[in-house]
């Protein structure tokens, strides 16, 4: 059920041949609380819950205790302007309950480094609007000079 396109058989070696499924799983981190042993993904549409489970014990080596999969509805959106209705791609989502000792934590992405770089960010943007403003209160008493012509 592959919708790859593979060449014609030739004899001899090498083969040209490559398997490639068109599976796939994405870790996405869960709207809802979940429990620490409990792991969300978006799967292609195609994986049942065993398709599931052995992608991630044979690639990936997790033992796994079991699999959930619901389909969930793509977003709906009308357009403003002409008004046509236009629909996302529905997702498969695929719960992975792991054994109790193993625990699953995401990883922090944005340190506290990054909150700092953010905080000094902030910090000059509101002193480059504060320099902003003087320079329009200086000019306000002259209107139809330009902007370079000041004192």
């Amino acid at each position: 059920m592959s919708t790859r396109w593979y060449p014609i058989y030739q004899r001899g070696n090498p083969q040209l041949r490559v398997f490639l499924p068109n599976f796939w799983l994405k870790l996405i981190r869960p709207e809802h609380e979940q429990p620490p042993n409990v792991v969300q993904f978006a799967c292609s549409m195609e994986m049942t819950k065993y398709d599931v489970r052995n992608y991630l014990e044979k690639i990936y080596k997790i033992p796994v205790v079991d699999v959930r999969t619901r389909i969930a509805m793509g977003k709906t959106k009308r357009d403003q302007v002409m008004g046509y209705i236009t629909k996302d791609e529905d997702t498969k989502l695929a719960y992975v309950t792991l054994p109790k000792e193993m625990k699953f934590e995401f990883p922090n992405l944005f340190p506290s480094e990054a909150k700092e770089k953010l905080e000094d960010d902030k910090k000059s943007l509101d002193e480059a609007k504060k320099n902003h403003k003087k320079f329009l209160e200086k000019n306000k008493d002259r209107p139809g000079t330009p902007g370079w012509f000041t004192i």
